[in-house]
């Protein structure tokens, strides 16, 4: 199953990890404290820069399928991440707010290319889809090792070499990645589409720039604006999604309906990362405000590494989801995708039932544990797995060969509308500038906010089974249409 190509695939994966969310557990602070942002815009700022990436994946896999093929689109991410990290590192040394912006800007291009070049590419260097879907949770594991050492250890580096040489060190981690991609090039495009193994003409290299800047110039103008800037987001995604509706309408009656499922569990997946962004959001301001203390009392931790938690988790998540499942598949219980949904928003409920009760019984201190924490991001990094590698799997699986790549953009388009509104709900909680934080405003305001949070996630564990049945349904009838068809076709040849 395992061999040089999706090792070194993974390799770029924790590289990435390394360095993209090195960068994203840093912007908090460097908002507030460098650039003077206040806690409203900066969870805005750090919600979109997890967001709008994985939305211009609609745009990353039109290039993949159409102009690039997921190799060179891949390697291009890369080099886009690499640069937009040089412009952070000018950005902080000259405390720079247009640098800055430019820097995030080409990152967020660089994971829209990214997001759905990798597992349509990944998934060829295995021999069979059952492979690819064992090993899909695998590497997801090794993105959030690459995750979890980003987010735990660039808070601590940065007090030591700033932030710009943070950022130094994610450029070096994304050109390590590129190098690896380059060497690997032979092998990976063997494995790939035709589009790969072709030339690209002139002309769909024009066209690809010319996307590439409107894209990146476009990103630049909703980080600066962003009231506009999510609103710009609602009709991407929203253009998007009707894209796809317009291509399922012209397709035959069993795409047509295997297409309607992934519509349903796009929906699912967005609800379902609304709950996921509030860990860079919200969670991660809750625990600026009040997490004190070292974990276990030896384990330092700065208050903004508590997001590092949940990769610790989604490492020891990976090898569990998938053994788990495979073992009820051994005894020939196969749970459907929107069923494995449902399980994760009931681990989502108790995740923030637990925060809940935390801040709504926070002492005089307004000191919560980060053993809190821990337990917490214990229950939300195993529905996370869950949600990450079985969706995509489950889109691979039905989506038609011809917008493949597209199919798994519908993933990131998910991923983009529940951050940005996920950070939208989070700026209800946010603090003006220099207000003290109190015990009234954790146990009130933080208390109110995440107890509404856990109630609308035992109500998602119940439409997610709905949709578990109604899916299932599709697909049947999707099966039953593929045999008619194929009696038709049968009968006209002879």
């Amino acid at each position: 199953m395992w061999n040089k190509l999706n090792k070194s695939m993974m390799f770029c994966q924790m590289m990435f990890g390394l360095s993209f969310y090195g960068v994203l557990v840093s912007l908090t602070r460097f908002f507030l404290e460098d650039l003077n942002y206040n806690e409203a815009d900066t969870m805005m700022i750090v919600g979109a820069f997890s967001a709008i990436g994985p939305l211009f994946a609609i745009a990353g896999g039109f290039i993949a399928d159409k102009f690039l093929g997921a190799y060179r689109s891949l390697t291009i991410s890369f080099v886009a991440f690499a640069s937009g990290y040089v412009l952070l590192v000018l950005g902080a040394s000259a405390t720079n707010v247009p640098l800055s912006m430019c820097g995030i800007a080409l990152a967020s291009y660089g994971r829209g290319l990214m997001s759905p070049s990798y597992p349509s590419l990944y998934k060829r260097t295995f021999r069979s889809q059952e492979d690819f879907e064992k090993g899909y949770p695998i590497n997801y594991s090794v993105n959030n090792v690459g995750a979890f050492l980003g987010q735990y250890l660039f808070p601590m580096l940065v007090l030591v070499i700033g932030f710009n040489g943070g950022f130094v060190i994610s450029t070096v981690m994304a050109t390590a990645a590129l190098v690896m991609l380059i060497a690997f090039r032979k092998g990976l495009v063997g494995v790939a589409s035709e589009l790969d193994k072709k030339s690209v003409s002139i002309q769909n290299w024009i066209f690809f720039a010319l996307i590439s800047i409107a894209m990146i110039a476009l990103v630049f103008f909703m980080f600066s604006n962003m009231d506009i800037g999510q609103n710009i987001v609602y009709a991407i995604g929203g253009a998007a999604i009707l894209y796809f509706v317009s291509l399922m309408l012209k397709a035959s009656k069993a795409e047509s309906l295997k297409m309607g499922t992934i519509l349903i569990v796009t929906f699912l997946t967005t609800c379902f990362f609304v709950y996921y962004g509030q860990m860079m959001t919200s969670m991660n301001m809750v625990a600026i405000n009040t997490l004190k203390g070292s974990l276990f009392g030896f384990i330092p931790l700065e208050p903004e590494a508590a997001m590092a938690m949940n990769p610790l988790w989604c490492m020891v998540g990976g090898p569990i989801v998938a053994g788990l499942f495979g073992m009820l598949e051994k005894r020939d219980i196969h749970l459907s995708t929107a069923t494995k949904i449902a399980l994760a928003f009931v681990l989502t409920a108790i995740a923030f039932g637990i925060l809940t009760f935390a801040v709504t019984t926070v002492g005089d201190d307004i000191v919560i544990m980060p053993e809190v924490f821990l337990v917490i991001h214990f229950f939300q990094a195993i529905a996370e797995v869950i949600v990450g590698s079985m969706v995509v799997a489950f889109i691979l699986s039905v989506a038609p060969k011809h917008i493949e790549n597209f199919s798994v953009s519908l993933f990131s388009v998910a991923i983009a509308l529940s951050g940005i509104v996920g950070a939208a709900f989070s700026t209800t909680i946010a603090l003006e500038k220099g207000q003290e934080i109190t015990q009234e405003i954790v146990q009130h305001v933080y208390g109110d906010y995440f107890q509404l949070l856990t109630i609308l996630a035992v109500v998602m564990v119940g439409i997610a089974l709905a949709a578990s049945f109604i899916i299932r349904k599709m697909l049947e009838a999707a099966k039953r249409s593929e045999a008619e068809m194929e009696l038709v076709e049968a009968n006209a040849e002879s």
